[in-house]
């Protein structure tokens, strides 16, 4: 049988725009819940940071799939017992939830990491030289950090887009939803070249993620350059 093939891209990609959708609020939510969190281990925060490192330790060892399952079939029924009914909330709450809550905390070490690879010193010297805490903050640390981090924190956008394949586990109809739709349609046949399409379009949304952060990348090395 003939394969149609842009007839194939056309219908993987009606559910693109879902796709996307999910990895740009997951990412905006996982960048501020990581903030967050690496505030809270940096400064030490009595109670709360003991809590957020088991909750890193929990996401670390614990595949995303089960978490995604946990998110949609398990945090409903705790909520129920405070009488906090979320049972009608879309799937898409369900599954931006599950890949914040998972994205987040790999980025909060991402972000702890590259706050602590810059040199204390520097800081000293600011201080010495009388600027203010916020100063520093901006134009020492923050740049300094970020280009430290922009290498991890392509991998973990990258893992982000990767990780959305799993939505279509609870019933959510995105790229993968949609090439699961196309085999039970056809029963099954042409299952090689679906894949293939799903493939090529992954790897080219990773492709221009990585190709974005790497010349941000660039760009952030120049100040810092003899």
């Amino acid at each position: 049988m003939k394969t149609d093939w842009p007839d194939l891209f056309q219908q993987v990609l009606q559910a693109l725009p879902l796709t996307l959708l999910m990895i740009v609020i997951a990412l905006i939510c996982a960048i501020i819940l990581g903030l967050v969190l690496a505030v809270i281990r940096i400064q030490r925060t009595p109670i709360l940071s003991p809590i957020v490192r088991v909750y890193q330790s929990f996401i670390r060892s614990t595949p995303l799939l089960l978490q995604l399952f946990l998110v949609y079939f398990a945090l409903p029924q705790v909520l129920m017992l405070i009488h906090i009914d979320i049972n009608h909330f879309s799937r898409l709450f369900f599954v931006i939830l599950a890949f914040t809550l998972h994205t987040g905390a790999y980025l909060s070490e991402v972000m702890r990491a590259g706050y602590l690879s810059v040199d204390y010193a520097q800081i000293e010297a600011g201080l010495t030289v009388g600027l203010s805490y916020r100063h520093i903050l901006t134009h020492i640390i923050i740049p300094q950090a970020l280009r430290n981090s922009l290498p991890n924190l392509t991998t973990q956008i990258s893992d982000l887009v990767k990780n959305t394949s799993l939505a279509f586990t609870i019933g959510l109809v995105d790229m993968m939803g949609q090439i699961q739709l196309i085999i039970g349609n056809n029963y099954g046949l042409g299952m090689l070249q679906v894949y293939v399409v799903i493939s090529i379009i992954y790897w080219i949304i990773a492709l221009i993620i990585q190709g974005t952060l790497t010349l941000v990348d660039k760009k952030a090395q120049k100040p810092y350059q003899a």
